[in-house]
C-alpha cells in the first residue's frame, strides 16, 4: 500500500508557487490580484490568498502541542472542555437561587452573579448558592468595586463552612478598577490596593481567580481584534506588576487572573486572536516566574454587543453563533452567549434559552469539545495568528513606553485610540464600507419596531469615585445610528413610499431597482419594485398613483442620457426624484436642475438624513 501511495504522488509534480499565481490570475480574467484577492485586514497587515508549507515551516512554534509552554494551542492536551455560562442579575437572592437551579438542570456549568453592593452579606450568599454544590459548577461573581473584598471573605467563608474541597473550587470574582477608570472615566488608583488581599484571601483556591481583565469592554466599544488582544496583555501586565510589587509571588499573581474577552464576527481572526493570547500572556508571565503552569491564559469569551441589532433582530443569533464557534475553536475555558434581544429588552426566557442551546449544540452535537485545536497546522490559521500576535505586541509595547496601561488609562491614550475606531467603524457602516445584515444591507422590507426601544446602558455597581477629567470610552452599537433614523421614519406622520422607475435594458434596470431598495428601505421607507416600463411618463403616473414621495430611475449609465431629464422634467416636482447610479453624463444631469443620485460610493447614512428632511420628518 505504502509503494502505490509513493508511486501515486511520483506521477504528480508539485505546482510551485508562481504556477499557483499564474492559475489564480488567468481565472481573475484581467482583475487585479490585489484588489481581488488579497486581504488587508482592519489589524494593519495583509493575508495573501493562499500560503504553503514552506510559509508555515519558519514560523517559530509551528511545532508546538497542546498544553505545551506558550500555549499558543491551547492549555489542555486531552479535550477542549469548556464550561456554558449563564450570568444572573441578582436583585432578589430567592429569585436569583431559583433561577439558577432552574439553569443548572438546562445544561449550563457556569454561573455568573451580579450582585448589588447594598445586597453583599453572609445571609445574602446563603440565600443565594442555597442547593448549588459550588465544587461542581464554575462560579462568578461581580460587584461593585469596594465591596469585592468583603465579599470574597464571605464567599471564602461559606467555602469552608460548605466542607469544599478547595482545589476543586472554580470561579471569579470581577475585581477590575481599571474597567472603571477606562469606560466612565473615574479615577479608581487607589482601589489597586485591594488586589493583593483580594489574591491572598483565595491563596488556598488554586482555581478561583478573583482579578479580572474585562477587555470585553473594548470589544462592544468597536475596538479591532490587535487592539482588545494588546490592551488586554497590558491590562493584565500592569495588575501583574501591582500584586509582585506588593509582595504576591509571582505564581499566585498570575494564576489569580482571568481574561474576559470579546469575540467579534471576524470568524478565522477571533479564532487567531485566542490562539496569539495565550502565546503573548505566556511570554509576559516567563518574565516574572520560570513556572509553566503559571504562564497559562485563562479566558472567558463573551459573544459582542457591538454588531447586534434591534431590527430583523434573529440575525443576531447567526453573528452570535459564529462567534461562540471562534471562541469554542480558539480554545477558551467558558462562553458567555449574549442573547440576541439584549439591545432592546431585558433578555426573556426564550432568547436566553436560545443563547444556551448555541454552546449545546455545539458541544452536544458539533462535539467541538472533544477536538483540540483543529485550526492547528492550518497554513492560513498560523499565519494569522502570527501576525495578528506582531500587532498586538506592537501595540503593548506602545503602552508599556506610556508607562503601563494605568498610566496609559490616566493620560486617555486608550480610550481616545478606541473611540477614535469606534467613529471609523460608524463612518464605514455609514457608507456600506462596513455591511450589517439587515441594517444598511438587506434590510427587512416591511419590518417594524414594534415598540421596541434601544436599552440606554447603564451601571448599577457605581462605587462612587470622584468624577475626573479623564477621558472615557464611549460605547454605541455599529446599528445605532441607522436604527435611530428608522424609528423616526416609523413615527413620521406618514412613512414615505419610494417606487422604483425601471427602463431600458433589462439586466441594468433590475440591479438598480434592488440596488435601491436595499438602499432606501434601511430608512424605513416603503418600496415598490416594478418590472418595467415602456415610457419615463407611463412610469410617472404609475409613481404618483402608488403615492409615491420618492421616484428612483432605474436604468443602464448609457439609458439615462435619453431618460433621465425628460423623467425629471415630467415629474415636475410632484416627488422627490432620485437617479439610480453615478452615470458619465452626471454633470450634465445635475445641470439640467437633477440633484440626487445613490451608488455604491454614496454616504448611505447620510444621504438618507437629507431626504428625511426634505421629506420634512
Amino acid at each position: 500500500m505504502a509503494d502505490s501511495k509513493e508511486k501515486l504522488f511520483s506521477d504528480f509534480t508539485a505546482p510551485t508557487r508562481q504556477e499557483w499565481r499564474d492559475k489564480i490570475e488567468a481565472d481573475l480574467k484581467g482583475a487585479d490580484y490585489q484588489k481581488k484577492m488579497v486581504w488587508r485586514t482592519n489589524e494593519g497587515f495583509s493575508m495573501e490568498p493562499f500560503y504553503r508549507k514552506e510559509d508555515v515551516d519558519k514560523l517559530p512554534l509551528v511545532n508546538a502541542l497542546p498544553g505545551e509552554f506558550p500555549y499558543v494551542r491551547g492549555n489542555k492536551a486531552a479535550d477542549n472542555e469548556w464550561y456554558v455560562r449563564q450570568d444572573i442579575k441578582c436583585e432578589s437572592a430567592k429569585e436569583a437561587n431559583a433561577k439558577a437551579l432552574d439553569i443548572l438542570n438546562k445544561g449550563v456549568t457556569s454561573l455568573g452573579f451580579c450582585i448589588p453592593k447594598e445586597s453583599v452579606s453572609p445571609g445574602y450568599i446563603d440565600e443565594l448558592l442555597e442547593g448549588i454544590y459550588v465544587d461542581c459548577v464554575e462560579l462568578n461573581f461581580c460587584t461593585c468595586q469596594c465591596k469585592a473584598v468583603e465579599l470574597a471573605q464571605i464567599l471564602v467563608a461559606y467555602f469552608q463552612k460548605k466542607g469544599a474541597d478547595a482545589g476543586k473550587i472554580e470561579g471569579s470574582i470581577s475585581f477590575d478598577p481599571l474597567e472603571k477608570m477606562i469606560m466612565k472615566g473615574k479615577d479608581t488608583t487607589e482601589k489597586l490596593a485591594s488586589a493583593k488581599t483580594l489574591v491572598e484571601t483565595f491563596a488556598a483556591y488554586p482555581k478561583f481567580r478573583p482579578i479580572a481583565v474585562n477587555a470585553f469592554r473594548l470589544t462592544n466599544a468597536g475596538a479591532y481584534s490587535y487592539q482588545d488582544l494588546g490592551y488586554a496583555l497590558a491590562w493584565g501586565n500592569e495588575y501583574l506588576a501591582e500584586l509582585t510589587d506588593a509582595g504576591v509571588t509571582p505564581e499566585l499573581a498570575a494564576q489569580s487572573i482571568k481574561f474576559n474577552l470579546g469575540i467579534n464576527g471576524v470568524y478565522f481572526m477571533e479564532i487567531a486572536k485566542l490562539r496569539a493570547a495565550r502565546m503573548l500572556w505566556a511570554q509576559i508571565v516567563s518574565q516574572y516566574t520560570d513556572d509553566k503552569e503559571s504562564a497559562k491564559m485563562h479566558v472567558c469569551a463573551f459573544t459582542t454587543t457591538y454588531n447586534q441589532t434591534l431590527f430583523d433582530s434573529y440575525v443576531n443569533m447567526l453573528r452570535s453563533q459564529t462567534e461562540t464557534m471562534s471562541a469554542a475553536l480558539g480554545g477558551v475555558d467558558s462562553i458567555v452567549v449574549t442573547p440576541f434581544d439584549e439591545p432592546y429588552e431585558v433578555p426573556t426566557e426564550f432568547a436566553e434559552r436560545i443563547a444556551r442551546n448555541q454552546q449545546l449544540l455545539l458541544k452536544d452535537e458539533c462535539h467541538f469539545d472533544r477536538m483540540v485545536d483543529v485550526a492547528g497546522g492550518s497554513y492560513f490559521i498560523e499565519e494569522l495568528t502570527t501576525a495578528l500576535a506582531g500587532q498586538a505586541w506592537k501595540l503593548f509595547l506602545a503602552v508599556e513606553q506610556e508607562g503601563g496601561f494605568l498610566a496609559a488609562a490616566k493620560a486617555g491614550s486608550v480610550q481616545n485610540t478606541i473611540n477614535e475606531t469606534n467613529k471609523t467603524r460608524h463612518a464605514n457602516a455609514d457608507k456600506r464600507k462596513e455591511f450589517l445584515l439587515g441594517t444598511n444591507q438587506f434590510p427587512n422590507f416591511i419590518e417594524k419596531s414594534e415598540g421596541k426601544e434601544p436599552m440606554e446602558c447603564c451601571c448599577k455597581n457605581s462605587c462612587g469615585c470622584e468624577q475626573t477629567d479623564i477621558p472615557s470610552i464611549k460605547t454605541s452599537r455599529l446599528a445605532s445610528d441607522f436604527e435611530a433614523l428608522r424609528l423616526k421614519t416609523e413615527k413620521a406622520a406618514k412613512v414615505p413610499v419610494a417606487f422604483m422607475l425601471t427602463i431600458g435594458n433589462l439586466a441594468m434596470r433590475q440591479a438598480r431597482a434592488q440596488f435601491s431598495c436595499n438602499f432606501l428601505a434601511a430608512a424605513g421607507y416603503q418600496v415598490i419594485d416594478n418590472l418595467g416600463f415602456k415610457s419615463v411618463e407611463e412610469g410617472v403616473d404609475a409613481a404618483l398613483a402608488a403615492g409615491a414621495d420618492i421616484v428612483v430611475l432605474c436604468s443602464s449609465d448609457d439609458e439615462y442620457a435619453e431618460y433621465a431629464v425628460p423623467a425629471y422634467k415630467y415629474l415636475d416636482g410632484r416627488a422627490l426624484y432620485v437617479v439610480a447610479g453615478a452615470p458619465a453624463c452626471m454633470e450634465d444631469l445635475k445641470a439640467a436642475g437633477i440633484e440626487n443620485f445613490i451608488h455604491v460610493r454614496s454616504n448611505q447614512l447620510e444621504t438618507l438624513k437629507e431626504y428625511n428632511t426634505k421629506l420634512g420628518i
